[in-house]
């Protein structure tokens, strides 16, 4: 589906306008990008295999990549042969040697030696010992705004995605009345994603009613607590579809909502359409930040708007630019981002709203179908 070899192609071009003469990338959106070797599933425990620090691969202008892959990641998480040149490194081989080797013939070239943001530490030091800590950089920069304006393959994988989310809140939205715990809405939100078709959460699943010590949270010890009548219960998820991150949120109140609610959720759905219609080709990040912000501060309630518009999504649940305060890039056209304005009051209610937008002529572009309307069962 996706044209690694284009995007490689694509990479060349910025190495060598950058006198760069080697890339080196361990596991991670960047590789995957690239070349399709997928990431594992993220978990508490780091699966660890003799040699993981050579796991990764060179790249080089003009040149195949060059994957170095552990035998116990070649044999279990590796799901098809990568075009380039594999080596494998046995747990009884020299893993420092053979990584020497590749090394050098990757950066035999001259030029500078990049890294990605994901590389271990070990990694980096032998690479440093090997071509000298003075020609090392950082390399995802360079990647990521490859990665930046998305494809039209890129933008179907991202609707494929949320449809897995929209599919999931329909289905667990009913759920939402007195005696339910968050613990209970996250279980049947995972349950559901995985039946739509999600590689699993792109993040971990949240649902609570604030950020106080007081409020129910599926990550606090309140997860498994019984909610009353009257309570304002949030959202936050996402799937995972081809390698591609969702990222969503709805609102729904459980009873009948107070005249002062409904106002404030109006006034998020105005910030969230604000931050949309600012969202074209030029704009810089921070100005599509405030417009968002607008609303909601000027109803008095910007103190409670606690966090940024947004940020990219793609491969990675949280990506460069940010739609956020201290982020002056200027938008492309086929950026992509959420728009997620929030309210939350401590001891009174919370609400938010989240959507991906695609940067557009006249205006960001929904990637999202799923009613906006304010939700309540009564």
């Amino acid at each position: 589906m996706f044209d690694y070899a284009e995007r490689r192609r694509r990479l060349d071009e910025r190495l060598e306008a950058e006198g760069v003469g080697a890339l080196f990338l361990a596991p991670s959106a960047d590789l995957e990008y690239l070349t399709g070797v997928p990431r594992q599933i993220p978990s508490f425990g780091e699966p660890s295999y003799a040699h993981g620090f050579v796991t990764g691969a060179f790249f080089r202008p003009g040149a195949e990549p060059v994957f170095l892959f552990p035998r116990m990641f070649a044999a279990f998480d590796l799901r098809e042969q990568p075009a380039g040149e594999v080596i494998v490194v046995a747990e009884t081989d020299d893993g420092p040697a053979i990584f020497e080797r590749a090394a050098r013939d990757a950066a035999s070239g001259g030029g500078a030696v990049a890294l990605g943001d994901r590389v271990w530490a070990e990694t980096t030091l032998q690479l440093g010992r090997v071509v000298g800590a003075d020609r090392l950089r950082t390399g995802s920069r360079i990647v990521n705004e490859l990665r930046r304006v998305k494809s039209n393959e890129e933008l179907v994988a991202l609707g494929r995605a949320i449809a897995t989310v929209e599919t999931t809140m329909a289905a667990v939205a009913p759920l939402v009345v007195p005696g339910v715990s968050m613990a209970e809405l996250a279980e049947a939100v995972e349950h559901h994603l995985w039946a739509a078709g999600s590689r699993c959460p792109s993040f971990a699943t949240h649902n609570f009613t604030g950020l106080g010590a007081e409020d129910f949270d599926s990550h606090e010890a309140s997860a498994w607590n019984p909610i009353p009548e009257g309570t304002s219960v949030m959202f936050d998820f996402g799937g995972v579809v081809e390698g591609y991150c969702s990222d969503f949120g709805r609102t729904i109140y459980c009873g009948e909502p107070p005249a002062e609610y409904r106002e404030h959720y109006e006034i998020m759905l105005a910030a969230q359409e604000a931050g949309r219609a600012a969202a074209v080709p030029g704009a810089l990040a921070c100005e599509v930040n405030a417009a968002c912000r607008a609303p909601i501060e000027e109803a008095g309630l910007g103190e409670h708007f606690r966090h940024r518009m947004g940020h990219g999504i793609g491969l990675n649940i949280h990506e460069w630019p940010f739609i956020s305060a201290e982020d002056e890039t200027p938008l492309e056209a086929g950026m992509t981002f959420t728009d997620e304005p929030s309210i939350i009051i401590p001891g009174r209610w919370s609400l938010r709203i989240e959507d991906i937008v695609v940067c557009a002529e006249g205006g960001g572009r929904m990637l999202n179908s799923y009613p906006a309307a304010l939700v309540a069962n009564g």
